[in-house]
């Protein structure tokens, strides 16, 4: 039996090591996701999809640990102070990429403690009024902040929130002063625009699509690279306006502590891409109103970078301040 053994646990060995990384045994440590929003919502939805597909592939168990609060400050703080080598966050830009330009000081450091794994998703932005506004297009809306400078509002989901910069970004870019009106969420914010409180709202896809389905509003530009099919005729900010940097992207990745493993960076990494180019990945992304945007860990560094940059001047040149 020994003179058998030895010659199949060789064997074994050697086909192990030939499978995709993804696919070697994973160690009995679940793996964590930490996700910086309340359940229910688009990227807590992701990352639960992300969790159930990653779980075959890894051979571990994926728990989804949700933190919301602070604008995902909790949630990144506690994934950068980790040091089992098994937890990761659900990033996006909050907590990474603008809070570090409106807050003095914050309890981790985004660049040095947190590391790129994947980019998975894109949830655009949207520029869009009620059914019955009289803007037709994003031109009508700045010709008349020419007119009448700092009276034609903008609904957002919050002070600080990519939907208030990103109408900043437009304001900025199009030469027109637009009155911030900042909303505790995407809920209010359009029961006020269908209402005729507010005359525009910088909202996502998700959030707006319904509205748009039942007639009660309608999209003036996207805030992506490309016209989504989802909206529509709608076009994109850059194509109806001319104005370039106007393709915002609201991604989602997924990042880990700077001390985890780099074997384990790369295994987890290489089993995200695998699961975010599935077709099953990209219509499910779709029903949530995102792009699945597959990419390594060079991808959403690149990304995080480009975003850092374009929030800390919207921020300096507009003078934005958070309470």
């Amino acid at each position: 039996m020994k003179l058998l053994w030895k010659p199949l646990a060789l064997g074994l060995a050697a086909c192990l090591a030939t499978l995709p990384s993804w696919a070697q045994p994973a160690h009995d440590k679940p793996l964590r996701i930490v996700v910086p929003f309340a359940p229910g919502g688009a990227q807590d939805v992701i990352a639960r999809y992300l969790g159930a597909k990653l779980t075959d592939r890894l051979g571990t168990p994926v728990i989804i640990d949700n933190k919301a609060g602070a604008g995902g400050i909790v949630a990144a703080d506690a994934v950068a102070k980790a040091t089992d080598g098994a937890t990761v966050l659900l990033a996006t830009g909050g907590a990474v990429t603008i809070a570090p330009h409106l807050q003095s000081k914050l309890p981790y450091d985004p660049v040095h403690e947190l590391v790129p794994v994947a980019l998975v998703a894109d949830t655009p932005m949207t520029l869009s009024v009620r059914a019955e506004s009289p803007y037709k297009t994003i031109a009508d809306v700045l010709r008349d902040a020419k007119t009448r400078p700092g009276q034609v509002t903008y609904a957002s989901t919050g002070n600080g929130t990519v939907s208030h910069l990103t109408g900043a970004l437009l304001a900025q870019a199009g030469g027109v002063n637009l009155l911030h009106v900042p909303y505790r969420g995407a809920a209010p914010a359009l029961t006020d625009l269908l209402g005729g409180q507010v005359a525009t709202i910088v909202t996502s896809v998700a959030s707006i699509e319904p509205m748009v389905a039942t007639g009660k509003a309608r999209v003036l530009g996207t805030f992506s690279r490309a016209a989504l099919p989802s909206m529509g005729t709608a076009p994109t900010v850059g194509e109806a306006t001319g104005l370039a940097g106007m393709e915002v992207p609201v991604w989602v990745g997924v990042m880990a502590p700077a001390r985890m493993p780099a074997a384990a960076l790369d295994k987890l990494s290489a089993a995200l891409v695998e699961v975010c180019n599935l077709p099953e990945t990209k219509q499910r992304f779709a029903q949530l109103g995102a792009v699945n945007t597959c990419g390594n860990a060079a991808a959403l560094g690149k990304v995080v970078t480009e975003d850092s940059q374009r929030w800390a001047k919207v921020i300096k040149q507009g003078g934005i301040k958070v309470d």
